[in-house]
């Protein structure tokens, strides 16, 4: 499998297991589950055509482990924009997380804080090198460093998805240090 095919087959997963499963006919249950073969049906069906060999590689291989196989289940680990409760319990956050941006973003970030925007959670990383990876998506990063362990004494609730990501469901101003661009 190329690493073409590999992203594309990711990307089309993120899309239909997070964000629109109903444009291919999908159906996810309460928790973001559905049955691998009702959605390589369905992708079939809709002009996309994955094998398994092709979607087992994808769970495999994606390096921020976006997906969950369970059995004969599949889901998207975060990141919905749709209804799901993914059943995470509460967690004790490390005393730092970070989270990677961009610099257009911080004005808002300044005032506001880190909000879940289209998302339910606002997504944090345990390390500098995730967050700065993921905030070098949209250009040069600025890394946020989050007092999780300030968040966490003062009541906000952590959750901690399979693949390692934190989520909270938002950040307040006043628990972020800003950070350079990298």
């Amino acid at each position: 499998m190329t690493d073409q095919r590999t992203v594309r087959v990711s990307k089309y997963l993120s899309k239909h297991l997070r964000h629109q499963p109903d444009r291919i006919g999908l159906r996810l249950d309460e928790a973001g589950w559905t049955e691998i073969d009702a959605l390589l049906t369905a992708a079939a069906t809709h002009g996309f055509r994955i094998t398994r060999d092709e979607l087992d590689h994808v769970v495999a291989t994606n390096d921020k482990k976006r997906f969950e196989i369970a059995g004969t289940r599949i889901r998207a680990s975060q990141g919905h924009s749709i209804d799901v409760d993914l059943d995470l319990p509460p967690a004790t956050p490390p005393p730092r997380l970070y989270h990677g941006t961009n610099p257009r973003a911080l004005p808002s970030i300044r005032t506001e804080g880190l909000r879940a925007m289209n998302r339910h959670d606002v997504h944090l990383s345990p390390d500098l090198a995730t967050a700065t990876r993921v905030g070098a998506r949209r250009g040069r990063p600025v890394i946020l460093t989050v007092d999780s362990a300030a968040m966490h004494r003062d009541g906000h609730v952590f959750h901690v998805s399979a693949n390692g990501v934190w989520l909270t469901k938002a950040v307040p101003a006043r628990y972020i240090r800003f950070g350079e661009a990298r």
